[in-house]
């Protein structure tokens, strides 16, 4: 509907001039109903504009500067008439996800560099010590291998076994394998919570941990964990691109498994190993690590309000573990109509490296320096993820906690 008119009338061409919109993008806002013009002549179809709804086409234009699609702009327009406060919140928000998304594909484009120049060394990022944060990617001296693809089933207890596939001499050649996953995995409820919400996977070739949300999140969490185990296995000759293709696809199908469950959904972080890489997929605030010759790195980047602010340098990372809105995702596997792009990476592996995920029941109640403690104790993977169980529980264990280990062994 046309706006009230209540002062001076400019046509459409000094309107477009004011507000630095086209002609043509007024017309097309005015057929999207976001700026509807104050008269419209009856004969001539010819738009006339309020001057007062210049303030409101300048802040479309300035949403639309900043990328923001029409859609969420109509929201904070029409927020902004009545709650100036709820469209500010809006537009952070909006930016948050923003610099979530250039994060990942910062990290992403980052890795791709790392890959093309070959392999090297372990980046700054990786030196000894602990850094909680995520690297670019690691790369490293590594036999190369192939997938017989990721197996199917869900695991819900404690499983401490070999792969069985692993690098033949040369990529695409099959052979018996040069190193090969121990893996053993944990599911703890907590001390608080009445139901296990959480849910986790360690096979031979997939590793993945999801935390369940909302009335249905334990079902959002298996769903999502089965539906990546179900999927197709890659050829084993594929490579490192096909089997990252390959896992996001599988993080769609797991987001489809999750439809229809109300004010539900999970996070996901997941790895498929290749015999000498490490291909991973992850949305929303589980984690990945990785410790190696003593250095523990986080490999994945929290999908929160709370990890935007701190990329955008808006807050310092000390404070972040205390902020009552950490948890507050921005991406998550809930069914939507538009699945969520996980960030994806490839990780070099070699032998020794340990490999933990885990939800945020570990990582956000155990510091880093605990945590790598606990994986660099010198027993094997079950013990560890026994360890990590026991480092929680001793912390008061406030949520469900799924750890995943991974130990990359010669054959």
């Amino acid at each position: 509907m046309p706006a009230p008119v209540s002062g001076p009338m400019l046509t459409i061409g000094d309107f477009a001039r004011a507000s630095r919109l086209s002609a043509k993008v007024l017309r097309r806002y005015d057929e999207l109903g976001l700026l509807p013009p104050a008269r419209v002549d009856p004969f001539t179809g010819y738009r006339y504009y309020a001057v007062e709804q210049l303030e409101r086409a300048r802040l479309i234009a300035w949403l639309r500067r900043i990328g923001m699609p029409l859609a969420e702009v109509g929201r904070v327009c029409a927020l902004y008439g009545s709650d100036a406060a709820g469209a500010a919140r809006a537009i952070r928000g909006y930016w948050a996800r923003v610099e979530s998304e250039n994060a990942a594909r910062r990290d992403l484009a980052a890795s791709l560099v790392d890959r093309l120049k070959g392999p090297t060394e372990m980046t700054d990022e990786t030196t000894d010590g602990t850094t909680d944060g995520p690297t670019r990617g690691v790369t490293d001296e590594a036999t190369r291998g192939v997938t017989d693809g990721m197996t199917r089933g869900v695991t819900h207890g404690t499983t401490d076994g070999m792969s069985t596939a692993g690098a033949g001499a040369a990529a695409g050649m099959a052979g018996p394998p040069a190193f090969v996953l121990r893996t053993a995995v944990r599911l703890d409820r907590g001390l608080v919570r009445t139901a296990q919400q959480d849910a986790a996977h360690a096979g031979p070739h997939l590793l993945a941990v999801a935390d369940g949300y909302g009335p249905e999140g334990e079902r959002a969490a298996l769903a999502a964990v089965g539906a990546l185990a179900a999927a197709p296995p890659p050829a084993p000759s594929e490579r490192a691109g096909d089997v990252l293709n390959a896992l996001e696809d599988a993080v769609r199908a797991a987001d489809g498994a999750v439809s229809g469950l109300a004010e539900s959904g999970t996070t996901l972080t997941a790895a498929v190993w290749t015999g000498g890489r490490l291909a991973l997929a992850h949305v929303g605030d589980s984690r990945a690590y990785l410790l190696r010759d003593g250095a523990f790195v986080r490999l994945t980047r929290d999908h929160t309000v709370v990890q935007a602010l701190v990329d955008a340098g808006e807050l310092d990372p000390a404070e972040a573990a205390d902020r009552p809105d950490r948890a507050l995702l921005l991406k998550a596997l809930d069914g939507g109509d538009v699945p969520p792009e996980p960030e994806l990476g490839v990780h070099e592996t070699r032998p020794g490296d340990r490999y933990l995920l885990c939800t945020d029941g570990l990582s956000a109640v155990a510091s880093a320096d605990d945590i790598r403690r606990a994986l660099a104790a010198g027993v094997g993977p079950d013990e560890a993820a026994g360890a990590l169980v026991a480092l929680v529980r001793g912390l008061g264990a406030p949520d469900n906690v799924a750890c995943v280990v991974a130990d990359v062994v010669p054959a």
